[in-house]
């Protein structure tokens, strides 16, 4: 399926800004139709005869959407034919980087249910301004492991379309393996279960009726902020003491559920040790925690909470300059980017 063809499908998809704009091009399509109007190609349309018997059977509760069929089947036929996975219950999250599906889980799985997150196609992604997050990341592959021919990291350094897609799937990547490696440290994340090319799989939180809500919607009682908020500062200094900043976290991306909390989307996991943008990205993580908590009456200060954490972990704390402002061509801006990579 080209990226014309994912673009209607994601029309009827999501309701986000993009595909609202997508929505009125197709209005426009629609009063000036093209003379040519092109056929989806007949690979595409013979896509599910095509799977063998195992995911053939595989049938959604969900209504899905034109396309979007296609576009499950494709992201989580692996899941069902592995056993992971039996039903696509309902979709839960629609959002400009990926969507969250409620599944019913197989032999595979204990537990009631299960969090399928399906990446939207590379075509529709914008992977423009995540260099501030890679910086210091080795990329992986599909199967976690480090990219290191030498073929593909110049694939990946050109931006070619075989190089997008190697960088799409590290993004995926990182999710799953930082989760992996949060939820073994106690940290408060889904459990993980399988990762394919373009989905994770991991815990559900909520009930058949109802996904957790994020923390943002929740108006919280003083005697419940208080904990909340030193539990989310407890799970801050774990990723930190495991190498990794969350990088973009909020009260929107954390899952409030009967009491508990719940961290979630890390493909943008910043490396302390690598990053030289890091502190900054780090203190901009407190500092939103921080702003949401002030609201629900806890008294906090971002900056000193920051620091202290940052220093229990051996960081120190930089002026950075913004790569964004540093011309590669300056030997002056060449230095102090070289200086801010050591730090």
């Amino acid at each position: 399926m080209d990226a014309n063809n994912y673009i209607d499908f994601f029309n009827e998809l999501d309701d986000n800004e993009q595909t609202n704009n997508f929505i009125q091009s197709d209005k426009r399509r629609e009063r000036f139709p093209p003379r040519n109007p092109k056929k989806v190609p007949e690979a595409d349309l013979q896509f599910l005869s095509k799977q063998d018997d195992s995911r053939s059977n595989f049938k959604f509760t969900y209504k899905a959407a034109r396309f979007e069929e296609w576009w499950l089947l494709d992201s989580l036929g692996d899941f069902y034919e592995h056993k992971w996975i039996v039903d696509v219950l309902k979709r839960v999250k629609g959002g400009k980087e990926a969507s969250v599906y409620q599944c019913k889980p197989g032999v595979a799985v204990d537990a009631p249910f299960v969090a399928a997150k399906v990446y939207r196609p590379r075509s529709l992604r914008n992977l423009k301004n995540d260099g501030q997050y890679r910086e210091g990341r080795t990329d992986l592959n599909e199967e976690g492991n480090a990219i290191v021919k030498a073929d593909d990291i110049y694939a990946m350094q050109k931006r070619s379309k075989y190089g997008e897609g190697l960088r799409h799937q590290s993004w995926i990547a990182y999710e799953f393996s930082t989760l992996e490696l949060l939820y073994e440290a106690g940290a408060d994340v889904p459990k993980p279960y399988a990762m394919e090319k373009n989905a994770i799989l991991m815990g559900f939180v909520g009930d058949y009726a109802t996904a957790a809500p994020a923390l943002s919607s929740i108006t919280l009682d003083i005697d419940e902020a208080e904990p909340l908020f030193k539990h989310v500062m407890l799970n801050i200094d774990i990723m930190l003491a495991h190498g990794r900043i969350h990088g973009d976290l909020s009260a929107y991306n954390i899952l409030y559920w009967e009491g508990d909390i719940t961290l979630i989307d890390f493909p943008q996991v910043v490396i302390p040790e690598s990053n030289p943008a890091s502190w900054s990205i780090f203190l901009r993580d407190v500092t939103r925690i921080c702003q949401y908590f002030s609201t629900q009456g806890v008294e906090c200060d971002a900056y000193k909470i920051a620091s202290d954490l940052w220093a229990s972990h051996g960081h120190k704390i930089i002026k950075e300059v913004d790569p964004k402002y540093l011309d590669s061509e300056k030997p002056e801006d060449r230095k102090i980017w070289e200086k801010q990579k050591k730090m």
